[in-house]
């Protein structure tokens, strides 16, 4: 099984290019950083006097992920995953069904801290979604007053911590591993991809 890392900041189009691909490559198993997230007590007070918490890997169950991530790679038939509710902001259990069908599909592993999870990142696909900042904030905007219930000025700073944050980390990871980088809306840059993981998905 090969693993695609699919990262990005906050709005740029992740969730959508990992969605799109997972449908077009239809036996791919599909992992979301975001359903980790941890819902502790020790968490959530955490959270008051960190701010930015939420956009940094303490907090996600970051062993649980990893091990899942094992027993994918090892076909366990049956993985223990997590769904995370936001609005609640409580970590739901949830089971997951795989069939394994062949030696090339595809494991996509998606989510901010998609590259700070320790992995052998020289064995797999990495790739990094950017869009204009701007685009990204409405896009986040848009999501979190629907989905999470938030005002425009909580996502506006919730926005401005990730942004920074992530762009604080991703240097590194592009300086040591071999990368994509792509606008996931883009035609000629979504179907350049699409092109290589063909490829990568015969060899």
């Amino acid at each position: 099984m090969k693993t695609i890392i699919i990262t990005g900041p906050s709005g740029s189009g992740k969730s959508f290019l990992s969605n799109k691909l997972s449908h077009l490559f239809s036996d791919t198993v599909l992992i979301k950083t975001d359903s980790y997230y941890r819902d502790s007590s020790f968490i959530k007070l955490l959270s008051i006097f960190v701010r930015d918490l939420y956009d940094r890997p303490l907090s996600i169950k970051r062993k649980e992920l990893i091990a899942n991530l094992k027993r994918i790679n090892n076909k366990s038939s049956v993985i223990n995953s997590y769904y995370y509710d936001f609005k609640r902001r409580k970590s739901l259990n949830k089971r997951i069904f795989i069939d394994y069908k062949f030696e090339e599909q595809f494991l996509i592993v998606e989510g901010i801290f998609a590259h700070r999870l320790s992995l052998n990142y020289q064995n797999t696909i990495n790739i990094i979604c950017e869009e204009e900042k701007l685009i990204c904030f409405k896009r986040r905007l848009k999501r979190d007053q629907i989905e999470r219930g938030r005002s425009e000025t909580e996502v506006k700073e919730k926005f401005e911590n990730s942004w920074l944050l992530f762009y604080q980390n991703i240097e590194e990871y592009k300086n040591i591993h071999e990368t994509i980088t792509i606008n996931p809306i883009k035609k000629d840059s979504y179907n350049k991809l699409i092109k290589n993981l063909m490829t990568s998905k015969k060899n």
